[in-house]
């Protein structure tokens, strides 16, 4: 019989496999993070701590990738790929807070990406709200109040004379209903379209149509709105009406939206973006892609932190088809995990998006398989939050790869309801 070789999901199927074989519980402590392996990634060290980097990491069985003509010295600086597993890294890192050279400050960052990394589960605070990550992904559902979204369902083009108030609440509430019905964990409310090539709506326009679908959706449900918008104005009449979460495209740029959110104690979504709806998509590029959409959203959570938005009200999303080719977009899918060294939720907005068009050749309403597609391997790489218009078929989807990625089986799609919702904070 050929020997297996195992893979798993998390640590705790890992710990389960110890158990199986009967190892005893103390075994297990010392063994499992052994099997925990990281492939670490440091740039621009000088040669001299770098060559120490090596050595020190060779000890310990592990080992560490440099240039080779740092070596020799003809390099100044080298980057790094550090091969171990956890208990090297963390044996590492003991070591170099002793060492010159920059490898102190090396071991702390070090110390803090790992930490990152390894945290897999958020309770997201959002004014009177607690949402849970816990073996669950959630569902935001997209409530659009436009007339010339990129998806075909703004709401304003299905009111010819431009709404009677009554008709438009009638229509969100209708679509509100049968996303909560189909398992939204929040509903997020857009009212000025961001797609490529979209043009500012007025503050005061933006503000009526927002009104208009926070008047009744506060009042009529339970769980957190979020309100898509990046000016201040904006936000700050949405979180007057109950909204909880502030989606700002521009990845809270402006230091009064910043202000604001903290201010009212609400959650925010930070996103990336080149450019601007209306240039965003006119060539974009990168020289080096996950590094630099990874710092910009690092230094804009240090800027949110410092202007007093709590830390566990952060949410972050990579921006797929915000100033990103096709490739782009493949790209940041593929490595999504790199984003956990940011140690927050990652929201992930792939729904009916342009890129899936590319590959299939079909319009917004032809690329749900294609969401499905891009949703499910989301999951597997660490996505937490998915931001969909089809919100009933990606749930299904949501359950089953939680199933099979989070060991989540003790919970079908219609108990699942509700249930991210930890507490309602008095």
């Amino acid at each position: 019989m050929l020997a297996r070789i195992l893979s798993f999901n998390n640590q705790s199927n890992l710990d389960r496999q110890l158990r199986d074989i009967k190892v005893d519980e103390y075994g297990i402590k010392i063994m499992s993070p052994k099997a925990d392996s990281f492939l670490i990634k440091i740039a621009d060290v000088s040669s001299i701590a770098a060559n120490i980097l090596k050595q020190e990491m060779l000890s310990l069985g592990g080992d560490v990738a440099i240039s080779r003509q740092s070596i020799t010295g003809r390099d100044k600086n080298t980057d790094c790929l550090l091969i171990g597993n956890f208990v090297q890294l963390k044996r590492l890192i003991e070591k170099l807070n002793r060492q010159p050279f920059g490898l102190a400050n090396i071991g702390k960052d070090l110390a803090k990406s790992v930490t990152n990394y390894k945290k897999d589960k958020f309770l997201i605070k959002c004014r009177n709200y607690v949402l849970n990550t816990d073996r669950k992904t959630l569902i935001m559902g997209i409530i659009n109040v436009t007339d010339d979204s990129f998806s075909g369902d703004g709401l304003l083009g299905q009111v010819f004379d431009k709404a009677t108030k009554d008709r438009m609440e009638n229509l969100v509430l209708e679509k509100a209903e049968q996303m909560i019905e189909g398992g939204a964990d929040i509903i997020d409310i857009g009212a000025e379209s961001t797609r490529p090539g979209a043009k500012p709506i007025d503050k005061k326009e933006e503000i009526k149509r927002i009104s208009c679908c926070l008047n009744i959706l506060v009042k009529k449900f339970k769980l957190p709105v979020s309100v898509d918008t990046y000016k201040p104005e904006v936000a700050k009449v949405a979180l007057d009406l109950g909204a909880s979460i502030i989606n700002d495209i521009t990845g809270l740029k402006d230091v009064k939206m910043r202000k604001l959110i903290a201010k009212y104690r609400a959650a925010t979504i930070i996103m990336h973006m080149k450019g601007t709806p209306r240039t965003m998509q006119k060539a974009p590029q990168y020289e080096f892609l996950l590094e630099e959409v990874i710092s910009f959203l690092a230094q804009r959570i240090e800027l949110a932190v410092d202007s007093g938005i709590s830390g566990d009200s952060i949410i972050i999303d990579p921006g797929i088809g915000f100033g990103k080719t096709l490739e782009h977009n493949l790209e940041i899918l593929r490595n999504l995990k790199e984003f956990k060294v940011l140690g927050k939720p990652i929201l992930l907005g792939v729904s009916r998006k342009s890129f899936l068009g590319k590959i299939l050749n079909a319009e917004p309403d032809g690329r749900i398989f294609g969401t499905a597609a891009a949703i499910a391997l989301s999951i597997q790489n660490g996505a937490h939050i998915l931001r969909v218009h089809d919100v009933k078929q990606m749930q299904e989807v949501a359950c089953v790869c939680d199933a099979i990625v989070k060991d989540e089986t003790k919970r079908t799609v219609f108990s699942r309801k509700y249930a991210a919702l930890s507490k309602i904070v008095n």
